[in-house]
């Protein structure tokens, strides 16, 4: 660490700091000020919440997931490791190419759970309501194991 006292003395200027998206200031995100949306690849009436950086682009990015009691998000797989901090309700989450209820393991809020990129999975908002962050380094990218799941395939009128 380059301390202001050895500048002075050997005239060299401490490195430049380089920031991440979103994190060059100090601010703070309140529940209220979360602005949630829709996003193609979520079933109907799931939530998103962009917090810090920009998921559709390379580099680190925080989100939220909010979703309705008893929705089924079936199988899919993101490319970018992630973490999942449950923030509210109970997160159930399975690993494998089919939903299969038995596989799914319930965490409350407060858990952290780590999903490796390309690991196979699907959540149940089986007891309510749940919302999730995710930490990860994007792009962030959703497949699905079986294309007729995606909701971005199904027509809409």
């Amino acid at each position: 660490m380059v301390r202001a006292t050895e500048t002075k003395k050997t005239g060299v200027a401490p490195p430049t700091r380089i920031h991440q998206p979103d994190q060059d200031q100090f601010h703070a995100i309140r529940a209220d000020d979360i602005k949630w949306t829709t996003f193609e690849a979520y079933p109907p009436g799931v939530r998103l919440a962009i917090l810090v950086g920009d998921p559709s682009k390379p580099g680190p990015y925080t989100i939220r997931v909010k979703v309705p009691g008893d929705v089924k998000m079936m199988p899919h797989k993101h490319p970018e490791d992630r973490i999942y901090t449950v923030i509210s309700g109970v997160f159930y989450i399975g690993l494998g190419e089919a939903f299969d209820e038995s596989k799914l393991v319930a965490y409350a809020p407060g858990s952290v759970v780590i999903l490796p990129g390309n690991q196979s999975h699907f959540h149940w908002a089986k007891s309510g309501e749940y919302i999730s962050q995710v930490t990860a380094i994007g792009p962030l990218g959703m497949d699905y194991v079986d294309p007729h799941n995606d909701p971005r395939n199904t027509k809409r009128h």
